[in-house]
């Protein structure tokens, strides 16, 4: 293999599209051919390359409003201020609010739900309380 740059990121690209395609059904014609021209330079490059043995990669996509680490810290100020337990959604809504965005996007309110779920779940700080939906307290 004395083309490992080339190679890494061939193979690097190839897994990118391969999560592209699980992910946009809509462009799924454009990234397959896409990544076939991937695989034609892989073959070009090294010849006996197995492409199948790729496996496929899907990139996250970080919430602007929020760095790494700072969803639980926003969850813990807005428990800290909460009066009654509140329910994740309760609290990703009241961290939208904390930001300037009075109507989140439904997709954006999931995704920081699921994130504000996790976070409480891994903190010992936090009790849960029975019932549905999950409701959360600062405190033991």
């Amino acid at each position: 293999m004395e083309h490992k740059p080339a190679l890494y990121a061939l193979i690097k690209l190839h897994a990118e599209i391969g999560g592209k395609l699980q992910a946009n059904q809509a462009q799924r014609e454009k990234l397959i051919e896409d990544m076939k021209h991937v695989e034609a330079v892989l073959h070009l490059l090294e010849p006996g390359f197995n492409a199948r043995a790729i496996s496929i990669k899907r990139r996250n996509n970080p919430n602007p409003l929020f760095k790494r680490g700072h969803v639980i810290r926003g969850a813990l100020d807005v428990l800290r201020t909460a009066t009654a337990p509140m329910s994740a959604e309760e609290i990703a809504l009241a961290l939208f609010r904390s930001k300037g965005v009075e109507q989140p996007d439904r997709d954006d309110l999931h995704r920081l739900y699921g994130a504000v779920s996790a976070s409480l779940l891994n903190n010992k700080d936090v009790t849960l309380h029975d019932g549905r939906p999950r409701r959360w307290t600062l405190g033991k």
